[in-house]
């Protein structure tokens, strides 16, 4: 039984078995984000769910997509669908990533190991942050089996960029995300309303104050003097300087598959590839960087266009229903990241809440593509969709 068939029925037997207690069941993105607000503190919230000015690029994430309309085809065979697909030689059952998020402890006391082992659950990678509060071996050793991308943020001091990506291959991690787009942190009214900003009271830092590198330039262990750990944080974090030549060093630095994340310019995908990315991902950070900016969805069909099939293209940005899922691959994306809807899961119900929102959210795709007359990622392209 496919995925969507299986939840459907799931949720529609617990009536039958007494489960059901007949309160609405959180099942869309909306139900998520209302519940979460009720769990968490408002600070930890609206770190979540604010962006960055007034919130322009978080509401046209999620328009590009109404722009966009499936066009159903009938008389064909879709009993059994096959939707995986392979990604520098690994076979992923669906073509969804959780995309990096930091600061997990403020959502939930388990943080982003109940996220990772959410996700392993339904057999999603999981791309951990740098600025994870728990550090990178922890959640490595306790969630084994889970399929596991870093996410760098770029340092100002390259003895730290390079120690975090000694230890991401050395916990096993299957490729290397580079975070482009912020060489520091956008004007986020929300978070400055209530002066919220959590690395400065220490949380987000796992990788940090766990690292030797970064250990090595402290007067005294982060343990007995915290205050000059973050001090230190502040910093080194973030590179506005940063250039391509930075690439080609990091290029040689690693082996492990290279993707450069934050890219919304079809000049800046070419000169990617052209340093020797091996895929790279359309993203807007969520709408927590630039407000105003382009969505992510529409700067995928210009990069697609202008890359061509051959090239290993990611977005997020605005994914929140299976039918996003549908749009975004046959406009280009190999696959799509998703963020804030797992997190929402997560505020609410730990791991478990992360496995109901990722089970739900592919069992919505895999329906998608049945009733629109696709069993595989192979026919699914531009011509499955007209515009609105």
């Amino acid at each position: 039984m496919n995925i969507g068939n299986e939840a459907q029925f799931q949720i529609y037997q617990m009536r039958l078995t007494g489960q059901y207690g007949g309160d609405p069941l959180c099942i869309s993105m909306e139900d998520w984000v209302a519940r979460a607000r009720e769990v968490l503190s408002p600070e930890a919230f609206w770190y979540l769910a604010g962006g960055s000015g007034r919130g322009e690029t978080m509401r046209a994430n999620e328009e590009a997509f109404a722009k966009w309309r499936i066009v159903p085809r009938v008389f064909r065979d879709v009993s059994v669908r096959d939707l995986s697909i392979e990604l520098f030689g690994e076979r992923l059952p669906y073509p969804v990533l959780l995309a990096p998020i930091g600061v997990q402890s403020i959502l939930h006391a388990d943080g982003e190991v109940a996220a990772v082992r959410g996700a392993a659950k339904v057999g999603l990678p999981y791309i951990v942050s740098s600025a994870s509060t728990m550090p990178l071996e922890t959640i490595a050793e306790k969630a084994p089996g889970a399929t596991l991308w870093f996410q760098l943020y770029w340092s100002r001091d390259r003895d730290v960029a390079q120690s975090f990506v000694r230890r991401a291959e050395a916990a096993g991690c299957k490729a290397l995300v580079v975070t482009l787009d912020t060489p520091m942190m956008a004007w986020r009214e929300r978070d400055l309303e209530r002066a919220y900003l959590p690395f400065l009271l220490g949380e987000g830092l796992g990788n940090y104050l766990s690292d030797p590198a970064f250990r090595a330039k402290l007067r005294r262990p982060p343990e007995e003097d915290p205050a000059s750990a973050i001090l230190l944080w502040t910093q080194i974090f973030g590179h506005p300087g940063l250039t391509c030549d930075d690439l080609d060093w990091l290029r040689e630095t690693t082996d492990l598959p290279l993707l450069l994340k934050g890219i919304l310019h079809p000049d800046d995908a070419e000169e990617a590839f052209r340093r020797g990315a091996d895929g790279i991902i359309v993203s807007n950070h969520g709408g927590r960087q630039v407000d105003g900016a382009v969505p992510s969805l529409d700067a995928l069909v210009a990069i697609r266009e202008r890359v061509g099939r051959e090239k290993v293209v990611l977005m997020d940005g605005g994914v929140r229903r299976g039918s996003d899922v549908v749009k975004a691959l046959a406009l280009g994306a190999n696959a799509v990241l998703v963020g804030r809807l797992y997190a929402y899961g997560l505020a609410v119900d730990g791991e478990r809440g992360v496995e109901t929102v990722l089970r739900y959210l592919l069992a919505d795709f895999d329906l998608t593509m049945a009733l629109s007359g696709h069993r595989s990622l192979s026919t699914l392209d531009v011509r499955a969709l007209a515009r609105a």
